[in-house]
């Protein structure tokens, strides 16, 4: 095991956590319609009998900035999205319009606003353990590499100094998405 392989490993990681957690805040409502707020809702499908996200399910389109227009492939499953929609408890109430559905997007109250506000904290911080999770296991590995003669004593040190730096630097980018993201669910 190599060293700049470990810390390439620990980098990607690091990456993906940052990845998941873009997702994650396209599912926070702001202001305006998206798909995003929609489209990893899972809906039990009982023709099928399987569970499947929304987006496998339908093509989501957002024809207004209030408003999203979700049309199934299949006209069967439009009653099976509805009750799916109104389960997920997102502050939705479709609108069933036989082959598609229409979903209203409310303006956001002050005390809505707040609990997105909450709900992205939760996932910055999920995030922020993903990352330290990352750099103990890159820590470990350095201590392995140590044992394993691969590190001496000084090297080990500047590995885990190296090791820190990436997870500083992510640990930034968290920050500045979430203080990005509170300002946009902030803004009226």
């Amino acid at each position: 095991m190599e060293p700049t392989t470990v810390l390439e490993e620990i980098e990607m990681a690091m990456e993906a956590a940052i990845e998941h957690m873009g997702v994650e805040f396209g599912g926070v409502r702001t202001g305006k319609a998206s798909p995003a707020l929609v489209e990893n809702v899972t809906i039990d499908v009982k023709s099928y009998g399987s569970k499947m996200k929304l987006r496998e399910l339908a093509v989501i389109t957002t024809p207004e900035p209030r408003q999203i227009m979700i049309q199934p492939y299949d006209a069967t499953t439009v009653d099976d999205i509805d009750r799916g929609i109104r389960e997920a408890q997102l502050g939705f109430n479709p609108v069933n319009e036989g082959k598609a559905l229409r979903l209203p997007i409310p303006e956001l109250t002050e005390e809505r606003r707040q609990e997105m506000v909450k709900r992205v904290k939760t996932i910055s911080e999920d995030t922020k353990v993903r990352l330290r999770t990352c750099r103990k296991e890159g820590m470990d590995k350095g201590k392995k590499m140590k044992n394993e003669n691969v590190l001496t004593e000084d090297s080990l040190r500047d590995f885990e100094a190296e090791v820190q730096e990436i997870t500083n630097k992510y640990v930034k980018a968290v920050d500045e998405a979430t203080a990005a993201k509170e300002a946009d669910v902030m803004t009226v």
